[in-house]
Parts: C-alpha cells; sequence; structure tokens
C-alpha cells in the first residue's frame, strides 16, 4: 500500500500525488501515535521519544500526553 502512494505522491498527476501525499500524512500520524503509545507503555520519557523524532520534548508531550 505504502509503495503505491509514494509512487503517485510522485507521479504526473498533481491531484492524485497531493491526495496521496494527505494519505501518507494520516499514515504517518496514527503510526507515530502508536510508536509514541508504545514507547511510554514501555517506559520511555518524554525526552527520549521527542530525540528520537527530533522534536522538542514540550512538543512530543503537547501532542501525545492527554492520550494517555
Amino acid at each position: 500500500m505504502s509503495t503505491e502512494l509514494v509512487q503517485s505522491a510522485s507521479g504526473d498527476d498533481p491531484l492524485t500525488g497531493l491526495r496521496a501525499v494527505r494519505s501518507l500524512r494520516e499514515l504517518a500520524t496514527r503510526l507515530e501515535d502508536l510508536q509514541v503509545s508504545r514507547a511510554r507503555e514501555s517506559g520511555l520519557s518524554w525526552q527520549e521519544i521527542a530525540d528520537a523524532l527530533g522534536v522538542s520534548r514540550q512538543a512530543v508531550h503537547k501532542k501525545h500526553g492527554r492520550r494517555r
């Protein structure tokens, strides 16, 4: 599925490409939510998660802290 999305995102039809970009963004968001949840359940700190994602601790906590 994601290989097809990548191909669509880089294709010649801009509307198809934009829809593929949206789908990839939604997929990335779901994967991030899942992995942050798993990381917290396994005892990782907000700082460790933030470092892995390349964002600040405050940003990751603001985005995911309420979901727990």
